[in-house]
């Protein structure tokens, strides 16, 4: 009888304490705080299916593709996104467009994702995946990628290269050159 009622104040402790919604949200770096109330409302955001955006794959218009797969609860991911904006930023007069390819889950786009966005300065063309068969979506990117990010994938009209790890800017730097020279 003791350790029923211990279970059940327990349990009623922690629903109760999950009920309540925060007035804050603290994103990556906890001296950046984003108000629930204050979320921006014009961030954008493209929801693909994985059909549109493999469409992506056959463009012929001259122009680098860095498509990087990443999450805002994804450590790695949030770690290397701003080589990937240093990168867009220094190259997009040489034709490099960065996209970057969120695989948040549609009920956080705009608890999570979009003020993480807003928090962070992302200026980066973020397009959200909205196709919950990985099974069949993940061998079209690349075949031997085991599904887990972050995963970046880079290609132009002759070339293209998967890369499943995390990148350090001068790895990123160094993998874009290949398709610049």
């Amino acid at each position: 009888m003791k350790y029923g009622i211990s279970l059940l104040l327990g349990i009623g402790l922690l629903t109760c304490n999950h009920s309540r919604k925060p007035e804050q949200t603290f994103i990556g770096n906890p001296s950046v705080v984003v108000k629930e109330n204050q979320i921006e409302h014009d961030v954008s955001l493209d929801v693909y299916d994985f059909g549109q955006l493999e469409k992506l794959w056959t463009t012929k218009d001259g122009n680098i593709y860095i498509i990087n797969f990443w999450a805002t609860w994804c450590a790695p991911c949030i770690k290397e996104l701003p080589h990937f904006e240093k990168i867009s930023e220094l190259y997009s007069e040489k034709n490099v467009r960065v996209i970057l390819v969120s695989l948040d889950l549609p009920h956080v786009y705009d608890s999570k994702l979009k003020p993480f966005m807003v928090a962070h300065q992302i200026k980066s063309k973020v397009i959200v995946l909205d196709d919950a068969d990985m099974e069949t979506w993940v061998p079209k990117v690349d075949k031997a990628w085991s599904g887990s990010i972050p995963a970046t994938l880079i290609f132009n009209n002759e070339k293209r290269q998967f890369y499943e790890k995390i990148f350090t800017y001068e790895a990123l730097d160094k993998a874009l050159q290949q398709f610049l020279n």
